[in-house]
């Protein structure tokens, strides 16, 4: 039987076969693959299994069916790859102006990863209410710091929404991009993936986490990965009835640290450098940081590339070097 995975954890995973979830294992414990992974299958696989012949309600995987992309992160822990989610049509970056505060580096990271992968992100920042206040509360230089940065991920070409899970703001466009694709949200611990599924969902209601006081940041309230099949409220889509999106759900990430990109290639995945690449005076050997000739410093002063995105690229060059990352 093939079947789509749901969720799961260590080596017992919930699969979906014609509206039926079936316990699976993985037959054999080790399932073969190029190299070893924190957890070999991801929400949104598709897996040939054969269920037991004494109770149909378990089974064992056999073989993972080969996929469109795979979208996952370097586990420190456990010193491999981890996959977060497969098959996907879009992947969600979500982010807030605050509570938790904006990292723009945390979406830099996942966009370099989202390039390399070949999958299409968007950057969503909830919250917006938040940063709407912030001009009327005296803190006007945060906001348009905040603001910049998204509109500079829009000049690039990636699609950004404002929008705000608690006032409705936005949630409108946002459902109508979702509707009849399989979605990953990503993000923070903290920013609102939950509290964004329970607003396009009625029937949805996913436990959302207080915010530590003392870090500002999440507890984990989404402990492992899963494929949620939404039925779209009907108020997003002018009350029309019977609209559908399927979401993975990930847990929040405080670290998200790249996978499979060497320092030397990371320029490759901040799209508005490669036009350059190539084109310094040292070739492909030059690093883009202090060598003369270096089209790509050369593209920064004449505005081609931004100060920020460059900043960026560089700590996370140097994060990739020295293999210590920053929250």
């Amino acid at each position: 039987m093939e079947g789509l995975i749901i969720a799961g954890t260590n080596n017992t995973f919930s699969v979906e076969c014609d509206d039926a979830l079936i316990n699976c294992t993985i037959k054999g414990k080790v399932l073969k693959q190029d190299k070893r992974f924190y957890n070999p299958i991801a929400p949104g696989d598709h897996v040939q299994i054969e269920t037991d012949p004494i109770n149909e309600s378990k089974g064992q995987i056999l073989s993972v069916l080969p996929r469109k992309n795979t979208f996952l992160r370097w586990n420190v822990k456990g010193r491999c790859p981890q996959l977060l989610a497969c098959n996907l049509d879009y992947l969600i970056l979500v982010c807030t102006p605050d509570e938790p505060p904006f990292r723009p580096r945390f979406i830099d990271r996942a966009l370099a990863q989202a390039e390399h992968q070949g999958i299409t992100p968007v950057v969503v920042c909830n919250k917006w209410d938040l940063a709407e206040a912030m001009q009327t509360d005296g803190n006007e230089e945060e906001y348009e710091q905040i603001d910049r940065r998204l509109q500079i991920w829009e000049e690039l070409g990636y699609k950004v929404l404002r929008i705000s899970a608690k006032t409705g703001e936005g949630m409108q466009q946002f459902a109508q991009l979702l509707e009849n694709h399989l979605s990953a949200f990503v993000g923070q611990s903290g920013v609102g993936k939950s509290s964004l599924i329970n607003v396009m969902d009625n029937s949805c209601v996913l436990k959302t986490g207080s915010l530590s006081k003392k870090y500002g940041r999440g507890s984990h309230t989404t402990t492992k990965g899963t494929l949620i099949h939404l039925t779209l409220n009907e108020s997003l889509f002018d009350g029309v009835k019977g609209r559908v999106a399927d979401i993975i759900d990930t847990p929040g990430i405080r670290r998200f640290v790249l996978d499979d990109v060497a320092a030397e290639e990371l320029a490759m995945y901040y799209k508005e450098f490669e036009p350059f690449i190539g084109k310094c005076k040292f070739g492909l050997n030059c690093s883009h940081l202090t060598e003369p000739g270096c089209a790509v410093q050369e593209a920064v002063q004449n505005g081609d590339i931004t100060p920020e995105r460059y900043d960026s690229w560089k700590r996370v060059h140097n994060e990739i070097k020295t293999g210590s990352w920053e929250d």
